[in-house]
């Protein structure tokens, strides 16, 4: 899971939103599908991996 650190427009997505990482395309980015609560894609974008901040629901060792 990772989230948008800048809005883009050109695909209607706003700073914060969250989506799902489904493939890395090259070492500067990844695709990403945004959804709404039902699971329903709203939105599948490549996004460049330094407008992303990777969110962690579980502890990482130091």
């Amino acid at each position: 899971m990772v989230a948008l650190l800048t809005d883009l427009p050109a695909q209607q997505l706003a700073r914060g939103q969250v989506g799902t990482v489904v493939e890395q395309l090259d070492d500067k980015s990844l695709l990403v599908e945004f959804s709404d609560d039902q699971g329903r894609a709203y939105a599948i974008t490549a996004c460049p991996m330094a407008e992303l901040l990777i969110l962690h629901y579980v502890p990482e060792a130091a």
